[in-house]
């Protein structure tokens, strides 16, 4: 059978999701403490690739195994004996040929910025000390959603088929002393999400502006648009999938 686990982990120790020789991955430790409980060797296959250190609330991920415990069981079993910066929340079937990856319909980030020195915030969120201009950020964030093609904000030489995403929602938010920017789309390319909000910043420093970006875009030059904010802002937040993926247990 295959199972979807729902997992959360905090990106700071890993470099990355995926495995990789030479460098600790929480595919990895995932898959290690899946192995250790089912007695079995297990191959997981996520949602997508998060960066080095980049953060998940919501990263979703299938594995097939013929004889399960409990759902229950092994969530509580994993959770036990995963590190604290990794947990499972939830342990449930789905159908045989479904893709965790590939049956993904929708996918959520935030990036979060701090506006004051909170060292409580160091590892969790980009501390910007220029003042922003909310509403020209908004105004900016709002352009992604007509248009299509954001080559301009994959990271080079990356070996895609498409640079084509439907963007749904480019927003920033205000949460006391931190600027939390949502974006969700159908996909997302390599640094997508991390090259718009260097972007946006430049829009909200008073740098550039809403034709600035609107020709950012149309350049499909990658050279044009703004830096790369730092990994530890940035969280995949939720995965959306049909309800049709679902088995009974």
């Amino acid at each position: 059978m295959r199972y979807f686990l729902e997992l959360s982990y905090k990106g700071t120790p890993y470099h990355g999701w995926q495995k990789q020789p030479n460098a600790i991955s929480v595919q990895e430790v995932v898959e290690d403490a899946l192995s250790v409980i089912l007695r079995n060797p297990i191959h997981t296959v996520g949602a997508g690739r998060t960066d080095t250190g980049v953060h998940a609330r919501q990263l979703m991920v299938h594995f097939d195994e013929v004889s399960l415990i409990s759902c229950d069981e092994l969530c509580y079993k994993l959770n036990a004996i995963l590190p604290s910066t990794i947990a499972v929340q939830k342990v449930y079937p789905v159908h045989a040929d479904v893709h965790a990856r590939f049956d993904a319909v929708r996918r959520s980030y935030e990036y979060h910025i701090t506006t004051v020195k909170d060292p409580f915030l160091i590892e969790n969120a980009y501390y910007v000390k220029q003042s922003l201009d909310l509403e020209a950020m908004n105004a900016a964030a709002a352009v992604l959603l007509e248009y299509r093609n954001f080559k301009c904000f994959s990271k080079s030489k990356t070996d895609v088929k498409t640079y084509d995403c439907d963007i749904t929602e480019a927003i920033w938010t205000k949460e006391a002393s931190k600027l939390v920017f949502t974006i969700t789309a159908n996909r997302f390319l390599r640094n997508m999400v991390r090259a718009i909000v260097g972007t946006l910043i430049t829009v909200g420093e008073g740098k550039q502006d809403v034709t600035d970006v609107v020709s950012i875009i149309k350049s499909q030059d990658r050279g044009n648009a703004g830096y790369s904010v730092p990994a530890h802002g940035l969280y995949l937040t939720s995965v959306g999938y049909p309800r049709t993926i679902y088995g009974k247990e």
